[in-house]
């Protein structure tokens, strides 16, 4: 053996190694052919199938779709009325969704073309609202809108002071009733924020005295055992140019038995009628000649067990002040009373009208006999009980004039 020369059987060894090595060589090639045309993986057949190189995902296309919010995200002091819209372009809106941060959803209308949204009343002031929108394109392919923003804080407001007080029970006669603290030079707006609704249910409308008050009733008195409830959404309402409502409440009264009394000033009596009938018949002291009661329907608006009156606060001068008045019901704003009275002798009452324009019955000094016909009357009667004024020698009273509105008709309260 020469030294570095490979023997025979080394030869035949690598010779063998070679050929192994190419053999599988040879199967790898054909595997990967075979891996291939099984795959179907040549590039013009990935190009006609339409799937490109994501591996058979589809690319999805964006919505054409597109939604706009006004006020743009972020935005601050923005208007309770006219400033909050949503609008598609490229689709229809198909939900809008305005919530406060305490959760309450402002009602809104999406458009007929479903092009726009807008909320159906005013929104309430120094209040975050966040927005979400959705619009869907022809394809049915959605995009959405997000914005938060908040609304103005303003710098004079009003409330309206309403009659009859939450959760009480008052006469057939008594209307909804409320004073504002500022004249309101946009009745309409205000109106729109205020809901009376009665179960069972009747039709109810206002009417404007001046441009501070606003009271609401149906046609007739209403039926007793009815629940009214008084429906208040003032907050961010701009009742005049800069001033804006800051309520956000409902409160609701009963209805109670029917009592409607009717005072004749030209006999002197007054006739109480419970639910139809006759429960007493009492005589009284109407208007003297020179000071008569007015005519017609009004409403008991407060009671008092004892109460000043004094001539100066109504007109009548010095002419009297009576600092203890018994059982003293009011009828009117200008001082028209049903109320007791002791100063005068029990013969004057059915025989005389001595008073300066109230309803007197007898009763005693300190009102505690609860026997007397002032008592009786008194403890018998509701805030919004009916007292009618019939044959004296006076005007009827202004509907105005206390919360006597059942003096219009029907057609003269919707105008």
């Amino acid at each position: 053996m020469v030294e570095g020369r490979p023997t025979a059987r080394e030869s035949a060894r690598v010779a063998g190694g070679a050929r192994g090595s190419v053999l599988r060589a040879g199967a790898t090639a054909a595997l990967l052919v075979l891996v291939t045309a099984c795959g179907g993986g040549g590039g013009t057949d990935a190009a006609d199938d339409g799937k490109g190189g994501d591996g058979g995902r589809a690319v999805a296309e964006a919505s054409r779709a597109v939604v706009t919010v006004l006020p743009g995200d972020g935005a601050k002091s923005v208007a309770t009325s006219g400033a909050l819209k949503v609008t598609a372009a490229g689709g229809r809106l198909t939900a809008v969704t305005v919530r406060d941060d305490k959760g309450r959803q402002v009602e809104g209308r999406i458009a007929a073309d479903g092009t726009a949204w807008e909320p159906l009343h005013h929104l309430a002031g120094s209040t975050r609202y966040r927005v979400h929108a959705v619009a869907r394109d022809k394809d049915g392919r959605e995009s959405a809108r997000d914005s938060v923003f908040t609304t103005l804080v303003p710098k004079n407001t009003f409330i309206g002071h309403y009659t009859p007080e939450d959760r009480t029970t008052v006469g057939v006669g008594m209307p909804v009733s409320l004073r504002f603290t500022r004249g309101i030079t946009d009745p309409a707006a205000v109106e729109r924020a205020i809901r009376v609704t009665a179960e069972p249910s009747v039709p109810i409308e206002s009417h404007w005295f001046g441009n501070d008050r606003l009271d609401f009733r149906p046609e007739k008195y209403w039926a007793p055992g009815t629940e009214v409830t008084l429906t208040l959404n003032l907050d961010g309402v701009q009742g005049r140019p800069g001033v804006y409502g800051k309520q956000a409440k409902s409160v609701s009264f009963t209805v109670g038995r029917s009592q409607i009394s009717t005072v004749d000033a030209k006999s002197k009596r007054m006739r109480v009628v419970r639910d139809g009938k006759e429960i007493k018949n009492i005589p009284i002291t109407a208007g003297a000649p020179a000071t008569t009661t007015y005519n017609g329907q009004m409403v008991i608006s407060e009671k008092h067990k004892v109460t000043r009156m004094n001539g100066a606060t109504v007109g009548f001068g010095g002419e009297y002040d009576i600092k203890d008045v018994p059982h003293a019901m009011r009828l009117s704003d200008s001082g028209t009373f049903i109320h007791g009275n002791y100063w005068a002798s029990s013969g004057t009452f059915g025989s005389s009208n001595v008073s300066h324009g109230c309803v007197g019955l007898r009763d005693v000094r300190g009102g505690y006999d609860k026997k007397s016909p002032a008592a009786w009357f008194y403890d018998r009667s509701l805030l919004g009980d009916v007292v009618i004024v019939k044959n004296s020698k006076d005007k009827r009273i202004a509907p105005g004039n206390g919360l006597n509105g059942w003096n219009m008709s029907w057609e003269e309260w919707k105008k």
